[in-house]
């Protein structure tokens, strides 16, 4: 088999000027620029308004999250979907934490005595700081910030 020339095959594309690998770096520097003048071309304050739109929405969602009277008193509820477990471990004070389970990741799964509890392993953390009563979990869970609205209880 005859070897070409490589600088004879570069020539002919349609790019005579120069090889391949620059022609498809200038097409992707235009690709680029040409993304950039598409989002100059936006107003600047239409598109913090939908940023902050969008904000508005997930702070509603997250109200929906439950309401007061669904969260018992000395215990609480796992909302498996949003990773968050709320309690009340007294009257009208409401806590939150993630429900991941420090230790290896699983969902915690229930609620009972107190104590936020993961079935995997079997750590249990206290419903009011989200602190290890039982391992082998060694890392409280994460607390999240709770608003108690008239429409619900938020999380964030």
């Amino acid at each position: 088999m005859e070897r070409q020339d490589p600088t004879v095959e570069e020539a002919a594309t349609p790019f005579a000027c120069c090889g391949r690998r620059e022609a498809l770096r200038a097409a992707g520097v235009v690709a680029i620029a040409g993304a950039g003048l598409t989002a100059c071309g936006t107003d600047a304050g239409t598109a913090v308004d939908d940023v902050k739109d969008a904000a508005s929405s997930a702070a509603s969602a997250a109200q929906d999250l439950a309401k007061a009277a669904d969260i018992p008193v000395g215990g609480g509820k796992i909302f498996a979907d949003a990773k968050v477990v709320i309690t009340q471990p007294t009257d009208g004070d409401f806590k939150a934490f993630s429900a991941v389970c420090t230790h290896q990741g699983c969902t915690v799964t229930g609620v009972d005595g107190g104590t936020i509890n993961c079935s995997c392993h079997g750590s249990k953390f206290d419903i009011a700081t989200g602190e290890v009563k039982q391992g082998p979990a060694t890392s409280a869970l994460p607390a999240k910030s709770v608003t108690v609205g008239a429409d619900g209880i938020s999380v964030s």
